[in-house]
């Protein structure tokens, strides 16, 4: 795939912190999930950095027990360097979406043991200017082959895991969940806010407000379930 100007570097996680992610996978990914969630691509301080979904690195390396050696890419950005588990920034999506977790559920082996979290795009797309460019963000001539390739993997990612909910973390999963399920009855499809620190919603209270969605549905039987 090739992708034009803005788009300076892109990143794949899953070469460079392939040991971090394979290691996530090994050790939540296994069995039948009740509940899927489904989030982006990769953020500049969270999976960029550790490889793991909405990785920020305390959540990652202190509630998951994940730690690896990360490498780099071919070819870095200068405003954008991967420092792996080193990195000092803190990734907002990642520490509100792990952060809500640990309070609902407890240990990281309670969440997992009922779902899984995963990103629909593994790659990252960096301006010049180092600022990120979402695959929504990329003109359709791009789109349609990482398209094709993002909707088999998150089909195999649901073969897999069987889950009852299929949850898009924001808008734009949550439509690709509907473009690959589309009128199927199981698994049923939700969505909740996005936890990025850009959505002035997600600044009033992220956490209670995924607590009303996923009550108000009936996601989990009652809190902490």
């Amino acid at each position: 795939m090739r992708f034009a100007e803005p788009v300076a570097h892109v990143y794949n996680p899953l070469e460079y912190a392939w040991a971090a992610h394979e290691a996530f996978l090994r050790r939540f990914g296994g069995g039948r999930k009740k509940v899927l969630m489904l989030g982006m691509n990769p953020g500049p301080f969270g999976m960029m950095q550790t490889g793991v979904p909405f990785g920020e690195v305390a959540a990652v390396r202190e509630w998951m027990g994940i730690d690896a050696p990360i490498g780099r890419p071919a070819i870095e950005h200068p405003k954008r360097p991967i420092d792996g588990f080193a990195c000092t920034r803190s990734e907002v999506s990642g520490r509100r979406l792990w952060g809500w977790a640990a309070a609902r559920f407890g240990s990281a082996d309670a969440f997992f043991a009922q779902c899984i979290v995963l990103n629909y795009c593994p790659l990252v797309f960096l301006e010049a200017s180092g600022r990120n460019r979402t695959p929504e963000q990329l003109p359709g001539g791009e789109t349609e082959a990482l398209y094709q390739a993002c909707d088999g993997q998150l089909r195999s990612a649901i073969e897999t895991t069987r889950p009852q909910w299929v949850i898009g973390i924001g808008a734009f999963a949550a439509k690709r969940l509907r473009r690959v399920l589309g009128d199927a009855a199981v698994p049923r499809i939700a969505q909740i806010l996005h936890p990025s620190p850009a959505s002035p919603a997600a600044n009033r209270g992220w956490s209670e407000a995924v607590d009303r969605t996923l009550d108000e549905l009936g996601v989990f039987a009652s809190r902490g379930a």
